[in-house]
């Protein structure tokens, strides 16, 4: 079985490595340092478990676990802290094994041994779990091959084209196949729907404009204008109004 290491922390990673390769059906296939670097490394490894750290700066632990769940072959996440935080009793409860630091060899290779265990439906009924614990801070899409992360906050909007959703951000396009729906419940928090292919960050709403079209919202920062259906319309102009 394969695995990877995921901590901030190089004693950790190394400490980790060791107690791994003292179990003769294991082998460490990569060691990364942060959840960017995990998600890049679980793929190209083919790893079929992650150690992995929760509290790390940038993308921590959950929100890596959740965007290895969107691999084609997602890997089994066991999760090391030294936190006994109230996430990991939801952890626990949904069969996602974590080890508290530091970390036993014992209790190291028990939850390797469930890891190993575990069943593809298994593996995706924990990513489920996951995706209900904490709103996700990133978009995972893939481009030209490779996993790209697009910080939540960097995001003008979302808007829908067929099967797929266009997200335009600070650095540009990219595709990914989330519903708009599940968008839209996800950050009502920040976005808001302005017509039933589109949703806009709040924050970057900028005024009204009007086009042969129609009414359309102007976006800070960029060109684009993004048309407001007549359903939306009152509520749009209400934010405006307050901006």
């Amino acid at each position: 079985m394969k695995v990877l290491i995921v901590d901030d922390e190089k004693p950790a990673r190394d400490r980790l490595a060791r107690m791994v390769e003292r179990l003769p059906e294991y082998q460490v296939v990569g060691h990364a340092s942060n959840g960017n670097e995990a998600i890049q490394l679980a793929e190209s490894s083919d790893a079929d478990i992650v150690l992995m750290d929760i509290r790390m700066p940038g993308l921590d632990g959950i929100q890596a676990a959740r965007h290895l769940s969107g691999l084609e072959h997602p890997p089994a996440v066991i999760f090391t802290t030294a936190y006994a935080d109230h996430a990991l009793d939801a952890f626990e409860t949904h069969a996602v094994d974590y080890l508290m630091k530091p970390v036993k060899q014992d209790r190291l290779q028990q939850a390797l041994e469930a890891a190993k265990k575990l069943t593809r439906a298994q593996v995706e009924q924990n990513s489920e779990v996951l995706s209900s614990i904490e709103q996700r801070r990133h978009i995972c899409a893939r481009v030209r091959g490779n996993l790209v992360l697009v910080n939540i906050e960097d995001i003008y909007y979302f808007r829908a084209d067929q099967k797929y959703v266009t997200v335009r951000h600070k650095e540009g396009e990219l595709l990914i196949e989330d519903a708009l729906k599940s968008l839209e419940t996800e950050f009502a928090d920040q976005f808001v729907r302005i017509h039933r292919n589109a949703l806009i960050q709040l924050k970057y709403v900028s005024g009204m404009v009007v086009h042969n079209d129609g009414q359309h919202v102007s976006i800070k920062e960029i060109d684009d204008t993004l048309e407001v259906s007549r359903r939306h319309l009152a509520a749009i102009r209400k934010i405006i109004k307050n901006l």
